[in-house]
């Protein structure tokens, strides 16, 4: 009976996440933003699988790779920051912090390996997006999911 509960929290628990990074992409792709409200319960939902679940990513790596995130996130943030308020004060930047934060809580549920791979798919996807719609600026969170759950099934499956 303990088992049949602890494996439907874990089916409720996963069910949740993914409705939640659905409603992150779709709210990226219409409004532009990342509320936060989606991604800490996606947040606390990513330490609970970690520690107490098989999952392909462990606890430690997973706190690697959200700190990992975060600063690499954080520097290429304040980088373009920097570049483009240089040129133009009033310029937009073009890594917001739901960015920043979606980034960090996807390095928790791939790990560092899982996100390195995540960012360039990700990249790879938003860029030929980018140049197909011809836009200068994209929603990042729809092709950081995607490239997300293709991770996730390269660190399970091949890795």
């Amino acid at each position: 009976m303990f088992l049949y509960i602890f494996w439907s929290f874990f089916a409720v628990l996963i069910l949740m996440a993914l409705g939640l990074t659905y409603k992150i992409a779709q709210t990226d792709m219409r409004r532009r933003i990342i509320p936060d409200g989606y991604l800490f319960p996606l947040l606390i939902i990513g330490v609970i699988v970690t520690t107490f679940y098989p999952w392909p990513v462990q606890i430690e790596s997973g706190a690697v790779g959200m700190a990992f995130g975060y600063m690499l996130a954080a520097v290429v943030g304040l980088i373009f920051d920097k570049i483009l308020t240089h040129k133009d004060p009033n310029a937009e930047s073009p890594i917001g912090m739901g960015d920043i934060k979606l980034i960090s809580v996807g390095g928790l549920w791939c790990g560092p390996t899982g996100l390195a791979i995540a960012l360039v798919l990700a990249c790879g996807f938003g860029a030929t997006w980018a140049y197909r719609k011809k836009q200068k600026f994209i929603p990042f969170a729809p092709f950081f999911v995607i490239g997300g759950f293709l991770s996730l099934i390269t660190i399970t499956f091949l890795i």
